[in-house]
């Protein structure tokens, strides 16, 4: 027999989740989670075998002590898992000097001095030779970044808090919580469990688990492709870094990554391009999976300008969802009015780097009440949240 009250059920076993049900139980919380689909899988926000991290944070500088905790904690998991999860490539950013992603790496650089170069001219012809950066476009290089591998991740976590104690559910859904006398009811598809403490990282799920964040998150559907290159060697894993590029043309970056070897870290295949920009508004339990002629022609264009021997043959493309905030920082906090509920949300295309922090800070916050990691700028009672959606 299970049991069926816990001390801290999480809903949604995803990236944030599976860090959370970690922390949970390494200290001692006899922890529930549960996750509506498969461990992992492809219909939420972190599948895609890769996901970038990076120090030099241009969306806020108050990022950066939770980057500098994450990159910490990728190596506690990797120390105790003895797998390999962070892979140092580098990471390559290129954007007109006064665009917002330049000036927000500089920015965060100088204030807690992570090193960046300067790329000059003769450096891009020699040792990025791949790239065609238009000559008035500023270049810079961060030689920690890299990438995070989520699927791997969310497995180890995920067993290491099985390891742990934790009682893992897959292939259920949760109905709806409500408060009781003696602490919050969970109902499932299946079931129905009680807790002193709820945690909810349900990614694009969010809104339908926390139904006043509903005018307050919205979810779009993003697209990815995996391509062949002319030279496939040139673009290999330790032979090409991550990147970044900001077109002056149009709102938002595009990224990529090296060619992973398939037989070390599995598929997809090729050579892979993404666009970070909000899409087309979806609901997550109705979405479009299959990308069309516009989501490829889309990446393959830039490939065609900033890379120009990156694009053969499309192989693979995939959808993935962001959960967008109202000023796309992320919500991590107690629910406000519920000192016993715990959220993380609202993520906003940039969040997987941070899932080995964010789950430290929800074990603080359902176990302590606090935590001592800087959190107050990811505040549920700021502005950008209390305002009406888009203001």
């Amino acid at each position: 027999m299970v049991e069926k009250h816990f001390d801290v059920i999480v809903l949604g076993v995803g990236s944030m989740g599976s860090s959370t049900c970690f922390h949970l139980a390494k200290q001692g919380a006899s922890v529930l989670g549960i996750e509506q689909f498969d461990i992992p899988h492809e219909l939420g926000s972190h599948g895609g075998q890769s996901r970038i991290i990076r120090k030099a944070y241009f969306e806020h500088p108050d990022y950066v002590p939770l980057l500098i905790r994450a990159y910490e904690n990728w190596a506690a998991l990797e120390k105790l898992t003895g797998a390999q999860v962070y892979f140092k490539t580098g990471l390559l950013y290129a954007g007109k000097k006064d665009y917002p992603l330049m000036k927000g790496i500089r920015a965060s650089a100088s204030i807690y001095h992570i090193p960046v170069e300067e790329v000059s001219e003769a450096e891009l012809q020699h040792q990025y030779r791949q790239f065609a950066i238009p000559q008035d476009y500023d270049v810079l290089y961060e030689a920690d970044a890299g990438f995070v591998t989520p699927e791997r991740a969310i497995l180890l976590y995920t067993e290491q808090a099985i390891r742990h104690g934790a009682v893992i559910k897959t292939k259920e859904k949760t109905i709806s919580w409500e408060k009781t006398r003696d602490g919050i009811m969970v109902i499932t598809d299946n079931e129905k469990y009680t807790c002193d403490k709820l945690v909810i990282t349900a990614g694009p799920w969010a809104d339908k688990m926390i139904p006043a964040f509903q005018t307050k998150l919205t979810v779009t559907r993003q697209a990815i492709a995996w391509v062949c290159p002319g030279n496939w060697e040139c673009f290999e894993l330790g032979n090409f870094p991550c990147w970044m590029i900001a077109d002056d043309e149009q709102p938002g970056e595009y990224y990529g990554f090296p060619i992973m070897p398939v037989g070390k870290l599995g598929g997809p295949i090729g050579l892979k391009i993404a666009f970070h920009y909000p899409g087309t508004v979806t609901d997550p339990d109705h979405v479009n999976r299959v990308p069309g002629a516009e989501d490829e022609n889309k990446l393959v264009n830039a490939l065609h300008k900033f890379i120009p021997d990156g694009y053969t043959s499309t192989l693979v493309m995939k959808t993935c969802l962001y959960t967008n905030s109202p000023d796309e920082h992320f919500i991590i906090d107690h629910l406000p009015g519920h000192d016993d509920v715990v959220i993380a949300a609202g993520f906003s295309g940039h969040g997987f780097k941070f899932a080995s922090v964010v789950g430290e800070i929800m074990a603080d916050l359902a176990l302590k009440g606090q935590t001592d990691l800087p959190i107050g700028f990811l505040s549920a009672n700021r502005d950008a949240m209390l305002s009406p959606f888009g203001q």
